[in-house]
């Protein structure tokens, strides 16, 4: 199989598909590999270390979609992206159709099939390419939230993790899956008085035993989450339902309630976000403020971490592209259940319901 990745042209994105790494499994697989020049610069890794394991260096991103049967790469196809797909393509990668209706639109017009990774699911609940990512933006939801709360950066001024004599800021971590954790205890970690939130109590209950004494854990509900805001410093939506739209957990009139200068970083943002006033930012304009409270919402915030994000990201996806490249999707798909649940839209057809209920579509199941 011809296996394209181009270079990601969105804003200050500089992850690539796949390491050189994993290239040299693919090559030694019999496959072809063509990558975009400089796609891999802002990971770390230059053309030369792809051309070493095999790969064929193209110069344009047109070039790449042109000659590719299967395209493998990080975030979803943006606009000047869409006119390049052809039907029948491959495209494995970041998709988030249930918070992006132009988008969805945009793939089933070009009969492309879609293979998100967000809903690639295992039998026993996992989304194992969602897993590496949400550690990256969990860690740096955590960094970012103390960042933020410098006076000079919009914040109340208040040092994460406090002095002697001074009490920490107080961290709200709505969600308790792998992102709510992996910032639950890099927060705590850096000193924070911590309160991680779930409706699921076997969840909360690992949690507590699992965690740092400063870690508290809560039942979510409105009341719960209402009371925990009117002193809280930093509030993490880290809530996910896979391949839909996330529900919002702070509404607009909730805001009120903060603190003037309190931050809310939106983890949650490439799936509609978990606060009613989010909408999408860069890591060029990273933030915005909504009556007097600070709001961060980067779509691709492992994108600023870009080697190490791209190093995990390839070590999660490398064994499902391998089956895709060796057997096609049809029959890799036929052969496991958790590549099949990650099929979103197929050659002009909504194949996952969650995006078929999100923008009111058909929704026809695959048949293999």
């Amino acid at each position: 199989m011809k296996v394209g990745i181009p270079k990601e042209i969105k804003n200050n994105e500089n992850r690539v598909g796949m390491t050189p790494a994993g290239v040299a499994e693919l090559v030694k697989n019999g496959h072809e590999v063509f990558v975009q020049h400089t796609a891999g610069e802002g990971s770390g890794f230059p053309d030369e270390q792809y051309t070493a394991v095999g790969a064929t260096i193209l110069p344009t991103i047109e070039d790449v979609y042109a000659t590719a049967d299967m395209i493998v790469k990080v975030k979803e196809p943006i606009k000047p992206e869409y006119k390049l797909i052809r039907k029948g393509q491959l495209l494995f990668t970041y998709f988030h159709f249930a918070s992006d209706e132009e988008l969805t639109k945009a793939m089933l017009e070009s009969g492309a099939i879609c293979l998100a990774y967000e809903t690639v699911q295992t039998p026993d609940r996992r989304l194992p390419l969602l897993v590496p990512m949400s550690e990256v933006a969990g860690r740096m939801a955590a960094i970012n939230g103390a960042y933020y709360l410098q006076k000079t950066k919009g914040g109340k001024g208040k040092l994460i993790g406090g002095v002697p004599g001074v009490k920490p800021a107080k961290f709200l971590v709505l969600g308790g899956g792998v992102v709510g954790e992996a910032c639950a205890r890099y927060a705590a970690g850096m000193g924070a008085d911590v309160t991680i939130t779930d409706v699921w109590l076997p969840r909360l209950r690992q949690l507590d035993i699992e965690t740092p004494a400063n870690i508290h854990t809560l039942y979510s509900t409105e009341h719960n989450i209402r009371q925990e805001i009117k002193d809280v410093d930093v509030v993490v939506g880290s809530v996910l339902i896979p391949g839909a739209k996330t529900p919002f957990l702070i509404t607009k009139e909730m805001l009120k309630e903060m603190e003037p200068g309190t931050v809310l970083v939106d983890v949650a943002i490439d799936q509609g976000g978990c606060f009613e006033t989010s909408h999408p930012t860069t890591h060029s304009e990273p933030t915005y403020e909504v009556d007097g409270i600070l709001h961060y919402a980067v779509a691709n915030i492992p994108g600023a971490v870009a080697n190490t994000s791209t190093m995990a990201l390839t070590n999660a996806t490398l064994k499902y592209a391998v089956d895709l490249a060796n057997k096609g999707w049809k029959q890799a798909c036929k052969d496991d259940e958790a590549l099949y649940k990650g099929l979103n839209v197929v050659e002009g057809k909504v194949t996952f319901k969650g995006v078929a209920e999100a923008w009111n579509l058909p929704f026809e199941p695959v048949v293999l």
